[in-house]
């Protein structure tokens, strides 16, 4: 594939935990989030790390309310995140949801927004995955993406109007 982050990475470089780890991780992240009545499990990106917001969706198929935990960060107005999967390589649910639905709204530390999803393409996509790149942990992002067959969409998340 001629994606950006899969040029030149050999798959046996990316290092993740096992998929039970994951899973478990998220888990535990939802479980502090709703024990501690939201004072712990989301944070405000800094221009080194990543934050943490809670995403509320539509279930594409059931109609129910759905909730995600995901890394962020600011552009602008809008919120950038990955439709990564924990790097699995299925789509996760929420991006499904949100492209059934593109209107959502976030929980951020400082409160509530309506936004409106896309996938960011061409130019926007490739200036946007090299801000992940700067941040904690983005110098294996290419190496993580390359473990999924199909190019890790950039998702944008647009203040409602």
């Amino acid at each position: 594939m001629s994606s950006p982050e899969r040029a030149g990475t050999p798959q046996g470089d990316a290092k993740l935990p096992p998929r039970w780890f994951i899973r478990t991780a998220w888990v535990v992240h939802r479980g502090l989030y709703r024990v501690t009545g939201g004072r712990l499990g989301l944070r405000h990106p800094t221009p080194a790390v990543w934050g943490m917001m809670r995403l509320h969706t539509i279930g594409r198929r059931s109609g129910k309310a759905r909730v995600a935990i995901l890394a962020y960060f600011e552009d602008g107005d809008d919120l950038v995140t990955l439709a990564m999967n924990g790097w699995g390589d299925p789509p996760p649910a929420w991006w499904l949801n949100l492209q059934a639905t593109p209107t959502a709204s976030v929980d951020l530390p400082d409160g509530s927004r309506d936004i409106v999803a896309h996938a960011a393409e061409g130019a926007e996509r490739e200036r946007l995955w090299a801000v992940y790149r700067t941040l904690d942990g983005g110098e294996d992002l290419d190496a993580h993406a390359a473990l999924r067959s199909r190019e890790t969409p950039v998702v944008v998340l647009s203040p409602a109007r």
